[in-house]
């Protein structure tokens, strides 16, 4: 034993010539020690559970970050597909020549149409069902430009919506009345009309002609539309419009049409737009994304500590082989690329794992959902709580591609400690006790 470990001591003072970086036989042992063994199965379980803990991280991420994407492009696409881009509201004088201002206002480059909209809260009710409303008064041909309100016509037409007593509402309230197309709803206008005797409520029946559903619970429950000539007689404001809502081509670049509004009107008016409106749920959405990019990121991170705790079993586990390979000439170098390419397998087997089970989950979210609720038998997803009414997703390919080369880079710095343990293992002290 004695002359071995001289031998070894002989031989290991002189480094061997170095091999070609990643040889074939660096891969063959690599995998090769990855591989269950019976007597010594331990190493493998704790591979087995890096690659699930990378694997289930990563596939985490990638789904909720494509929630939280679907969750901003859904609310601002609803909330920006019924209120506009930019608002303008009227200052000082009466908003009495909006069909002018709103003719000028579209002629902008840019901007898709001006809207004159005059709103105000009113009583639905129809039997012994009662809903506080938002009802809107907008021109026939308008409504027509409304893709979010068009496209998601659920039941009837528009067609009838110029009549006095037309009138379309969102499918959660016609669910809350309990009405459907061709049945009358009455509204109550608390303000009521002027009259000699003072302001007394005024309530008028309307027939509806159309159901949408524009994808959020809060907009459809509430939300009904009316000719602008119906509305402004029933809340009793003569020829004005509260608001011209402008929709433009280019959300993003909202600023650099309002100089150019507020030359077109010709008039005093207030602009705002959607970026000062709705900007709580825009700022909140963008914190919370990024707070769960950041959260999620440790589920990879602790993962990658695994493939550290992992390696430097394998290292315990095969430190007379590593003292034989060195024996054997094999160079420092070598050893630690063999033990890189174990701890990278590891991590990168489970890192495309986990982005291939995320791309899958998120493209059939919605059906994993509704197969849940199946055999639950429950509704897992409640529009009256969550606003919408479906899971939405959307998958950024930019944001992927950082998720899947952060998993990999951390999963490959964390092999690197283990590796040149491994490396510095001195063949000696590993064969004296053999």
């Amino acid at each position: 034993m004695q002359s071995h470990v001289s031998q070894a001591e002989h031989i290991a003072m002189q480094e061997p010539t170095s091999t070609k970086p990643f040889a074939g036989f660096e891969w063959m042992l690599a995998l090769r020690y990855l591989r269950p063994r019976r007597q010594k199965g331990f190493v493998s379980v704790i591979a087995v559970v890096s690659f699930l803990g990378i694997m289930l991280g990563v596939a985490a991420l990638i789904v909720v970050m494509s929630v939280m994407n679907g969750f901003r492009k859904e609310l601002l696409s609803k909330f920006l597909g019924v209120n506009a881009h930019v608002f303008v509201r009227e200052y000082g004088v009466p908003l009495s020549d909006y069909a002018d201002v709103s003719g000028r206002i579209a002629q902008i480059p840019g901007v898709k149409y001006a809207i004159p909209f005059i709103e105000g809260e009113v009583l639905a009710f129809r039997a012994q069902l009662a809903r506080g409303a938002i009802v809107r008064g907008i021109r026939p041909n308008d409504i027509k430009k409304l893709d979010v309100v068009t496209n998601n016509i659920r039941a009837g037409s528009l067609e009838g919506f110029g009549t006095d007593e037309g009138i379309a509402i969102g499918k959660g309230l016609s669910e809350v009345l309990g009405v459907s197309v061709g049945d009358s709803i009455s509204l109550l206008n608390p303000t009521g009309n002027a009259t000699p005797m003072g302001l007394t409520p005024s309530r008028k029946d309307y027939k509806i002609t159309a159901v949408f559903e524009v994808g959020a619970y809060q907009i459809d429950s509430v939300l009904m539309f009316l000719p602008l000539a119906e509305t402004q007689a029933f809340l009793d404001k003569d020829d004005t419009a509260s608001v011209i809502e402008v929709f433009v081509d280019n959300p993003d670049n909202v600023g650099e049409f309002l100089p150019k509004i507020e030359a077109a009107a010709i008039r005093p008016v207030i602009l705002t737009d959607w970026r000062y409106r709705d900007r709580t749920i825009a700022n909140a959405l963008i914190v919370e994304r990024n707070v769960m990019f950041l959260l999620l990121m440790l589920i990879v991170l602790v993962a990658s500590l695994n493939i550290i705790a992992g390696l430097f079993m394998l290292v315990k586990d095969k430190s007379r082989d590593i003292a034989i390979l060195r024996t054997m000439g094999a160079t420092r170098g070598a050893i630690m690329r063999v033990f890189l390419i174990a701890g990278a397998f590891m991590g990168g087997v489970g890192t495309i794992a986990g982005f291939v089970l995320g791309l899958v989950i998120s493209y059939n979210l919605q059906h994993i959902q509704d197969l849940i609720s199946w055999m639950s038998g429950t509704q897992i997803w409640d529009p009256t709580v969550r606003f919408l009414t479906t899971i939405p997703t959307d998958m950024n390919p930019r944001e992927n591609v950082v998720i899947l080369f952060s998993a990999l880079a951390l999963s490959l710095l964390a092999t690197i400690y283990p590796a040149w343990r491994a490396a510095k293992l001195d063949p000696v002290d590993a064969l004296r006790y053999e």
